[in-house]
């Protein structure tokens, strides 16, 4: 019973959407009535937390495991704990899509009842909200039915999550990374209801600052939980695999960093108002086609959610439509949207305008990268797989020339050009230190690939650029802007980071028996496999080996495991992971040969925590960046 009063709390929430949006189309030419938006508001506030209380119930059924409901059966199991009978809810299509949906009303309830009652823009963005709500929530309820029961009755016990989702980091991974997506509703439902609007007299972008910033922040905190995860769940020893799913999620995270610089510089002086407005749009519709990508079950990834050809139709048909109506709106706009202050060379402005370019242009890439093998199966029937080489190909200069745009602009000013003095001061002391540092770097270690060592020269010369900022300014008592400074200085710590690892990662695999053991390398001295232990979890029989690996003189213990899951049968495997503040001892246990032995991969990865260590430093500029009016 509980399930039906669930469904029909949702079913209620979509008609008083729908009432809502009747109201106001009717209303639409009439002269704007206060009473009109306040009725409008608070039917709107309750079919919101109609959204919210069925949302409870759903939970409350996963929790008492009431395996009637089809999805919970599928996806959960009597045996779980608490916490992954809640996470089970948003480790499939329907639950995760239901979870997206409550975010939506949750971000859209907290935005509407924020703005002033006098705000021109408020009754048009309502209705932008609402569009948006109901499309997901009719594309929940018609194609996607979270209350569907197994009738006549209910399995005894559930199917149980899947095992490699049995994990804490990828439990709160999914609610953060939704945030972040769904965040963006408000920049874009605002970007709209300004261009329908048509006054471009209206001061705007301060009221969806700290909402875009907020949803940033919930993006990269999201996609750096993925990422780890991925590396040490996954096995696959590396940080980001360019998976196709992962590159829908870079893609409105580059959109939206980019949005972020130009959002300010419009704010301040009225200067990339058309760039601001156009990746306004452009953040939420690639967050729509990454849940197309990632829903439709067009692409085969271990992130995919669902393969059903009538929701791939539907969400390829919503997001299409969205976007395509507002790229009509914003093209019909821009010959009325002009800048009052024109863009100064060498200005601080200008530099953002560049970035901007290479953005769109890195997104591009991306959208390429993914689209083109559909494309080319659709058309012709042949596979083609798009892998690293290609993106790293492209990214390599296109980072290289952002660093050094980022470089320079560390000493430009808003609206003034940059004095060639100026210039060339800022920037020779940047490129021989840095040139220094990269002889050395080759001298020690002699090893050398052109792209790795333009992404290190990127990533050094942004953090070369900042210190000698940092300690100039120190020394002359002058300000500087601690949120750009640690944002920028995480990204070349980024940059830094995931290059060096590249170039210095080390990968073997090798066979031993129980009891054996051998020498690898010169820094590798011994790798003994000990002896293998079985025992039995409390949902799963666990296979662990017993490994020392003796590296640089220092003896290290590993056990890296395989898991079987009694209820699935699914076996996984667990790596094993010496982690140290430079280099981590990664080794994960294959398959046992019909020798006896067993199979190892054994990797040595470095600078892997710098990369968390750099989306941390991000995410604190961008903090530190809500408290001040420069970025």
């Amino acid at each position: 019973m509980i399930g039906e009063i669930a469904h029909f709390f949702s079913l209620s929430a979509a008609l008083l959407l729908i009432i809502i949006l009747l109201l106001n189309i009717i209303f639409f030419f009439s002269n704007p009535n206060s009473n009109q938006l306040i009725l409008s508001i608070r039917l709107f506030n309750q079919s919101c937390w109609l959204i919210f209380v069925s949302f409870g119930l759903y939970i409350y059924l996963a929790i008492t495991d009431d395996f009637s409901i089809s999805y919970i059966a599928s996806h959960s199991n009597s045996q779980l704990p608490i916490f992954y009978k809640i996470a089970s809810i948003w480790s499939a299509h329907e639950g995760s899509m239901f979870l997206w949906i409550v975010f939506l009303a949750l971000w859209s309830l907290l935005f509407i009842n924020g703005l002033d009652k006098n705000n021109p823009l408020k009754k048009l963005t309502l209705i932008m909200l609402i569009l948006v709500i109901l499309g997901f929530l009719l594309f929940l309820l018609i194609t996607s039915n979270p209350f569907s029961r197994i009738l006549p009755f209910g399995v005894m016990d559930g199917a149980d999550i899947n095992p490699i989702l049995q994990d804490p980091a990828l439990a709160i991974h999914p609610p953060i990374l939704y945030l972040g997506y769904v965040g963006f509703v408000i920049s874009f439902s605002y970007v709209m209801a300004y261009l329908c609007k048509g006054n471009f007299k209206i001061e705007w972008e301060e009221d969806i600052r700290a909402w875009s910033f907020v949803a940033w922040i919930f993006l990269t905190v999201g996609i750096t939980l993925g990422s780890w995860w991925a590396y040490y769940e996954l096995g696959w020893g590396g940080y980001w695999f360019w998976d196709p799913v992962e590159n829908v999620a870079l893609l409105p995270w580059l959109a939206a960093t980019a949005f972020m610089h130009s959002l300010y510089a419009s704010s301040k002086s009225n200067i990339l108002k058309t760039w601001t407005l156009f990746l306004g749009i452009m953040i939420f519709s690639l967050s729509l086609f990454g849940a197309f990508i990632v829903r439709s079950g067009i692409i085969d990834s271990v992130h995919s959610f669902a393969n059903d050809p009538q929701r791939g139709l539907y969400l390829l048909g919503f997001s299409g439509l969205m976007t395509l109506l507002s790229l009509v709106i914003f093209a019909y706009r821009i010959p009325a949207i002009n800048s009052s202050k024109p863009v100064i060379t060498g200005s601080k402005e200008s530099f953002l305008s560049m970035n901007n370019i290479l953005m769109v242009t890195s997104i591009f890439s991306i959208f390429l990268g993914v689209t083109y093998p559909l494309i080319l199966e659709s058309f012709s029937g042949e596979k083609v797989s798009i892998g690293p080489p290609y993106y790293n190909t492209i990214f390599a200069p296109l980072i290289l020339i952002a660093s050094i745009l980022i470089m320079i602009s560390v000493d430009s000013l808003w609206q003034r050009k940059m004095l060639a003095r100026k210039f060339f001061r800022s920037i020779i002391p940047t490129f021989i230190l840095v040139t220094s540092i990269i002889y050395i770097f080759w001298y020690l270690i002699n090893e050398f690939s052109l792209l790795t060592y333009i992404g290190i020269f990127s990533g050094l010369i942004i953090l070369v650029a900042y210190f000698i900022k940092i300690i100039s300014s120190l020394k002359a008592k002058e300000y500087i802007n601690k949120g750009s400074a640690f944002a920028h200085i995480g990204l070349g710590i980024l940059f830094l980071s995931i290059s060096v690892n590249s170039l210095l990662s080390y990968q073997k695999n090798i066979n031993l028996s129980v009891g054996e053991s051998l020498r690898i390398n010169e820094s590798i001295e011994s790798f003994k496999f000990s002896n293998l232990n079985v025992r039995t979890a409390s949902n799963h029989d666990v296979i662990s080996a017993n490994v020392f690996v003796l590296m640089d003189g220092v003896s290290v213990n590993l056990n890296p495991e395989k898991r079987k899951y009694s209820t699935r049968g699914q076996i996984t495997s667990e790596t094993a992971i010496h982690a140290t503040p430079f280099k981590d001892i990664y080794l994960n246990i294959g398959d046992q040969l019909e020798d006896g032995s067993w199979t190892f991969s054994l990797k040595i990865n470095y600078f892997v925590k710098w990369i968390w260590l750099s989306s941390a430093l991000m995410v604190l500029g961008m903090v530190l960046a809500m408290q001040k009016r420069k970025i």
